[in-house]
């Protein structure tokens, strides 16, 4: 691909455009009188021209490679500064959804375009939107849209943008926002501080509102170009309810933390606070009221909340009020430093409920939503895993604190001594395997090129098939396994149930499955059905060694995208070209390293049990220090 001579580039780009390291960047620029003077930029972040620098790679015989999308990237980001390359995104995103409407409407030339644009997109906050007035740049994102498609497109500038303000854009965890959405997501599904919709991608209906007007023209394109029936409003949503008198059927939400400023003195009578004025210092719990207040009686609510909202004095009559009305349900510890998951309903009319369930999964979210659907059948019984269901009435007490760590179950004498010498038992035996397990590498003097083509070079001379599963596939229930994102990150069975339908992706033996989360497995069973947010690689097994090609995908997670906005961008992955022989040896070595990579996760894990009990039981008076050890 020709590269545009007015187009710069940063350190960070060259880097991912030669597959190296920054630190390479750093020793070519220091050893290498020659290397590309910069042009622009900053003395700590400079600019480089990309013809200067793809010259010189090239001139030294440097693995680089311009994708389309590359050049794509780097004429937007060349073309605004950073304060508003967002919403230069936002634009070229508007340009796209008009593609996806009005196929075959371009070319087009001036203020023909603007206006064709500014017509097929009248739903976005914030229209009319006018695209780049860029033709070049225009010209490049229809073809890279022809290509890949305009939802694709965008998701892949959307993750550059990601990367580029990675500090600015908070954005929630995939499994997380994996979690939220299986525990709260159906029908109309709002989120009230939506950022750039994280937590709406699944939905087929969706509300939002977002302060950032940028965020929120980012997040309305994201949504419109999956088809989504999507209303996105820009503005504070507790300041500028954008959707006053809306109810939604679920709530999701990952509201901002600790911002004093968020409307207490103008906001004083406001009719959302049904639980009590929120304390000057406890916006979080403006947001709690305000959720409820836009979803329909009985509809769930899933909002992440700082750890010290569960305990913080000043909210604590909001925090009983909550609990008197049935409205919170559970408190979910998701990570030992935050956040906190709140599970509320809204009340209905019914009897409110008598029990709370506290759960801390810091350790594996895996088990919250059992915990949590157990809960509901039986909200009496003691949940699986490491939670209880608490009584209301015991939580009415002067501090009202629904910390899940702070009611954590007391260890029964028997219980305690089974759990502790299993514990012990287990991580002694996992440890036990750790010393011999890696496989005999050799150290090379000097490192080794080999020829190398990429994972989509090889999908295009048919050796590697690329399927994915349906749109909005369930994956909850049914009589057929299905293979969802949590199996392939720890390695376990198919948990997941679906319905047959022609459309499924069925797995066979050989496949390699790639999960949002950088996970990567080969598949040694079949039968199964490959499930959401999942990507099999189906090889020519007399051409390519599966787990040699797995190998190098997993090589690729290094630059992964950046979390929330799309999938690992695995078909750039350089793959050696080598005889099927070769192949095998590294496939080989791989193999016994995913399997070393399980071993050790699972060693960590046990390790963190034993640790938590052996802390436990001293506290608690089970365990006493002894000479002799353990």
């Amino acid at each position: 691909m020709e590269e545009s001579q007015d187009i710069t580039v940063n350190a960070g780009d060259i880097a991912r455009l030669a597959s190296v390291g920054r630190a390479a960047v750093s020793n070519w620029r220091r050893r290498h009188d020659d290397f590309p003077r910069p042009v622009a930029g900053t003395t700590s972040s400079p600019l480089f021209s990309l013809p200067e620098v793809a010259a010189w790679l090239r001139r030294n015989g440097k693995p680089f490679e311009v994708s389309l999308g590359d050049l794509v990237w780097q004429r937007l980001r060349t073309s605004a500064d950073d304060l508003r390359l967002g919403e230069l995104v936002g634009r070229v995103g508007a340009f796209l959804l008009f593609l996806r409407r009005e196929p075959g409407a371009w070319p087009g030339r001036g203020t023909r375009t603007a206006d064709a644009v500014a017509a097929a997109t009248a739903d976005l906050p914030g229209a009319p939107i006018a695209p780049p007035d860029d033709p070049g740049l225009l010209g490049l994102v229809a073809e890279l849209a022809a290509e890949r498609g305009p939802l694709a497109t965008f998701e892949f500038l959307c993750e550059r943008y990601a990367e580029a303000h990675s500090r600015r854009l908070a954005v929630t965890r995939d499994d997380v926002a994996d979690l939220m959405w299986r525990l709260a997501g159906r029908g109309t599904v709002l989120d009230p501080a939506c950022g750039v919709g994280t937590l709406l991608l699944r939905a087929g209906s969706a509300l939002g509102q977002e302060a950032d007007a940028t965020n929120a023209l980012v997040s309305a394109v994201r949504l419109l170009l999956r088809g989504a029936d999507a209303r996105i409003v820009a503005g504070d949503s507790l300041r500028e309810d954008g959707l006053a008198g809306r109810q939604a059927d679920a709530v999701v939400c990952d509201p901002p933390f600790n911002e004093r400023a968020w409307g207490y003195g103008e906001l004083t009578g406001d009719p959302r606070w049904e639980y009590g004025l929120p304390p000057r210092g406890e916006g979080e719990l403006a947001w709690v009221q305000h959720c409820l207040a836009h979803v329909r009686p009985g509809g769930p609510v899933a909002i992440l909340m700082p750890p010290a909202a569960a305990s913080r004095r000043p909210g604590r009559r909001i925090r009983a009020n909550l609990l008197r009305a049935g409205a919170l349900r559970a408190v979910v510890t998701l990570g030992a430093a935050g956040p906190d998951l709140w599970l509320l309903r809204r009340p209905d009319g019914g009897r409110p409920p008598s029990r709370l369930l506290l759960l801390d999964a810091s350790e594996d979210l895996s088990v919250v939503e059992p915990a949590w659907r157990a809960h509901l059948r039986d909200p009496e019984a003691e949940p699986p895993g490491d939670g209880r269901s608490v009584r209301i009435i015991d939580l009415l007490d002067e501090e009202v604190d629904v910390s899940p760590t702070r009611r954590r179950p007391q260890q029964g004498g028997p219980d305690f001594l089974r759990d502790f010498t299993d514990a012990l038992d287990r991580f002694r035996g996992a440890s036990a395997t750790l010393p011999d397990a890696p496989p005999a590498l050799e150290v090379l003097a000097e490192r080794q090129d080999l020829p190398a083509t990429t994972v989509g070079e090889l999908a295009k001379a048919g050796l590697v098939t690329i399927l994915q599963a349906p749109a909005r596939m369930p994956a909850d229930e049914g009589p057929l396994p299905v293979l969802t994102a949590g199996d392939t990150a720890v390695g376990s069975a198919p948990t997941g149930g679906t319905t047959l339908d022609p459309d499924l992706v069925m797995i066979r033996p050989g496949d390699i499955v790639t999960s949002v989360l950088g996970a990567v497995r080969v598949m040694t069973r079949g039968g199964a059905a490959l499930g959401p947010q999942l990507t099999l690689y189906r090889v020519d097994p007399e051409r390519l060694d599966p787990d040699f090609v797995a190998g190098f995908i997993r090589s690729a997670d290094t630059n992964r995208s950046h979390p929330g906005f799309s999938r690992l961008d695995v078909r750039r992955a350089r793959v050696p070209v080598l005889p099927l022989a070769d192949q095998r040896r590294y496939g080989a070595a791989f193999r016994e390293l995913f399997a070393l990579e399980d071993r050790v996760r699972e060693t960590t894990a046990l390790g963190e049990t034993l640790i938590r009990l052996g802390f436990d039981g001293l506290v608690d008076g089970h365990l006493r220090p002894c000479d002799q050890g353990v």
